[in-house]
């Protein structure tokens, strides 16, 4: 069994470790999401140094397989925690503070891995165990650190805040939720199987599935790739590590640009589209040029920027507006982890695309990649139509008319598909 099956059945069994995890976090550490997120990030930290201590596949294995499992509610996690800080409109913008993270690593984790394994031979240790070991270690490190200097809820006293600050952060959300006539109590506040059952069968997850996998499955092909396309160029193997930073950069400016656009004009879609559409044009280039890559390195290179510009506001945008249309703790909390495991799925099929026998025209990797671009923009289209008929549905009976039909109670069972919810 290949090290990229071993990594498939990693994000597959993360896939199942999403739901209890969030579910867990909301039920449990509602108030202290610090303890439940540094604890799987330290566990997930120590899992990771051991791989660079295992001799064999079946200890391998189960290694990934938990470490999948501890993972696999990080990101759910930390878009919900910041979910319990912002507005609607400022959502966006945040989770794209975060998801420039990821470029940024990607741009370094390469040269930082080349650097790691200089270390060769020391302490009679190979050096691509090394990088296991010492990248665990800071993993696990920072997931102590976060349950000291995470800021939990603006409830909870904490030593960055003011008591006055705390307060003005509490009654920003709750002057929010009065104004949409909703809160956090709306809607299941207990985990139920017919609470789970309602979400796997709420329409909105599955167009927004391919809005994921847009920025998935282009997105994990391309990371494994790029090195690879780049050296086709032309380039040496250490230069084509140096060759990623700028695409990567890019990509973190474009999700830190897209996500605060989003928010200031308060419309989701239009910056999907954008950056959906950059993604079609990079590997609309990419596809035919990729045969005689040598003789076209500029556009070539261009061409993987636009693409990094295209991917990475994705997932902020996205996750923020699947975020924005759920209400309630639990169904929020079980949503969110949801679409997270969707996203995984494409995850695991990104993997797969680039196949190295087809090197370097790669007409598959670049075909599906292309194919789930134009999947990701038509998913966004359908998306907004249908968001804006509902409302538009919603919108033809007063507040008055729907408080005399529908009393309070009912409206808060109803969570977001309450006709006052928008």
């Amino acid at each position: 069994m290949s090290l990229r099956r071993c990594f498939s059945l990693r994000i597959s069994f993360s896939l199942t470790a999403e739901i209890p995890s969030n579910y867990v976090l909301e039920r449990y550490f509602t108030h202290r999401p610090s303890l439940w997120v540094g604890t799987i990030t330290f566990f997930w930290g120590v899992l990771m140094t051991l791989h660079g201590v295992v001799h064999n596949f079946g200890s391998l294995l189960t290694l990934r397989l938990l470490m999948g499992a501890f993972e696999a509610g990080f990101f759910p996690a930390a878009v919900l925690i910041m979910n319990k800080w912002y507005l609607k409109f400022e959502l966006s913008a945040r989770v794209a503070i975060y998801y420039a993270g990821a470029a940024i690593s990607g741009a370094f984790s390469g040269l930082l891995a080349y650097a790691l394994a200089k270390m060769d031979g020391i302490a009679g240790v190979a050096g691509w165990r090394w990088i296991f070991i010492i990248e665990g270690i800071i993993t696990a490190v920072f997931g102590l650190l976060v349950l000291v200097i995470l800021i939990d809820t603006p409830e909870r006293p904490n030593r960055w805040l003011t008591a006055d600050e705390r307060r003005y952060c509490e009654l920003r959300l709750k002057v929010e939720q009065s104004a949409q006539t909703q809160n956090d109590n709306w809607g299941q506040q207990r985990f139920t199987w017919r609470a789970l059952w309602d979400i796997f069968t709420d329409w909105q997850f599955y167009p927004m599935a391919f809005v994921f996998w847009s920025n998935t499955v282009t997105g994990y092909g391309l990371k494994f790739t790029m090195p690879q396309i780049i050296q086709n160029m032309g380039f040496s193997s250490s230069n084509a590590q140096l060759m990623t930073i700028p695409p990567y950069c890019c990509g973190a400016i474009s999700a830190y640009v897209f996500g605060r656009l989003s928010d200031k004009f308060r419309r989701r879609s239009y910056f999907l589209l954008i950056p959906q559409t950059c993604l079609v044009i990079a590997f609309a280039i990419l596809a035919p040029l990729a045969p005689k890559i040598k003789s076209h390195v500029g556009v070539c290179f261009f061409a993987v920027i636009l693409a990094c510009i295209g991917l990475y506001p994705i997932q902020p945008g996205s996750s923020s507006w699947i975020a924005n249309n759920l209400a309630g703790r639990v169904r929020r909390a079980i949503g969110l982890a949801y679409a997270f495991s969707l996203t995984n799925v494409g995850s695991v099929g990104g993997s797969y695309i680039y196949i190295a026998s087809e090197a370097p025209s790669y007409p598959t990797g670049f075909g599906c990649s292309l194919a789930f671009s134009v999947a990701g923009i038509i998913a966004v289209i359908v998306l907004d139509l249908n968001y804006s008929r509902l409302n538009r549905k919603r919108s033809r009976m007063s507040e008055e008319e729907i408080r005399r039909k529908y009393s309070d109670e009912q409206l808060a069972s109803m969570g977001d598909k309450s006709p006052l919810f928008r």
